[in-house]
């Protein structure tokens, strides 16, 4: 992962901030933003990107949290939304159904420069479970049919570590929340006996580790990490793109990547709510990245 742009790209966004576009070529800019937490704190979270959107472009910019995973990808399939930040799971998933409809132009860079993170098996400390052989007969909570982290790669890794994902063999019941923040709050509420999440792995388990879930539901107070155990960690998964609507003119994609990339330095505390905790930075990247998860995200279809 090179950042040599990273420098060229934060310039231009400097040089670029409070200079709108007299005509963009188009009339409005549309966000999406994937579930995993409820739709309030998710609107609060990108709410500094509407302001920054709107000088920079000179259009009303909207933010759209749709109920589940599967909502953004409508959108973006049907051009109804220009940008999104998605997983590689649900990235995957676009470009399969239309390889022309979104182009990955950013990502989020861990603070010690890492590109991934980790799906994170977890369940209460008093439970007594302390790994996946501990779930035997338990109830097993995934997030989202189009989440990477929440699905995809568990779905893959875990039966091939010898647990089935079926209901009533090794797990008594596995089951769909329905994103993030609905498994965190069902294993610390105990309507599921374990379940799996994201982070970047990073820093203290206590403080939902640097980046990721885990860290927005703990900084919201809806969850005490130190009631919580880790049973479980996938390998490492590629951070999913931020993309733009393909067809989007030049103009646009070229000034919404360089103020996106120049967050973390420009305004940490956006950067910070965008990206889910503390980051080093938001970097290029490419369709390239993610050619391993669209080959599994085919595999699991076929």
């Amino acid at each position: 992962m090179k950042f040599t742009r990273i420098a060229t790209l934060a310039a231009a966004a400097t040089m670029l901030s409070g200079v709108a576009l007299a005509d963009s070529g188009i009339s409005e800019f549309r966000i999406g933003i994937l579930g995993g937490e409820n739709a309030s704190d998710r609107l609060r979270s990108n709410e500094c990107l509407v302001e920054k959107t709107e000088a920079l472009l000179g259009v009303e910019t909207k933010l759209f949290a749709p109920a589940d995973y599967n909502g953004v990808i409508e959108g973006l399939l049907g051009g109804n939304l220009d940008m999104a930040w998605l997983g590689a799971s649900g990235y995957a998933k676009v470009y399969l159904t239309d390889p022309n409809a979104v182009e990955p132009v950013l990502t989020k860079i861990n603070a010690d420069g890492s590109f991934g993170y980790h799906s994170i098996g977890f369940a209460r400390v008093d439970s007594g479970i302390k790994n996946l052989d501990d779930m035997k007969g338990k109830k097993f909570g995934f997030g989202d049919p189009n989440s990477t982290s929440g699905y995809l790669i568990p779905s893959i890794e875990i039966p091939a570590a010898g647990y089935t994902m079926k209901s009533g063999e090794h797990f008594g019941e596995v089951v769909f929340t329905g994103g993030h923040e609905q498994t965190i709050v069902a294993v610390q509420n105990g309507d599921i006996d374990g379940g799996v999440s994201w982070a970047d792995g990073l820093g203290n388990w206590e403080d939902g580790y640097n980046s990721g879930a885990f860290r927005k539901a703990a900084d919201a107070g809806l969850v005490d990490m130190t009631q919580l155990v880790e049973i479980w960690r996938s390998k490492v998964i590629p951070e999913g793109p931020i993309v733009l609507r393909k067809d989007l003119p030049a103009d646009v994609k070229i000034k919404m990547v360089a103020m996106l990339a120049s967050l973390p330095s420009m305004d940490p505390e956006c950067a910070y709510g965008f990206m889910a905790g503390k980051i080093k930075a938001i970097a290029p990247i490419s369709h390239a990245d993610y050619e391993v998860i669209v080959a599994a995200r085919k595999a699991k279809s076929n």
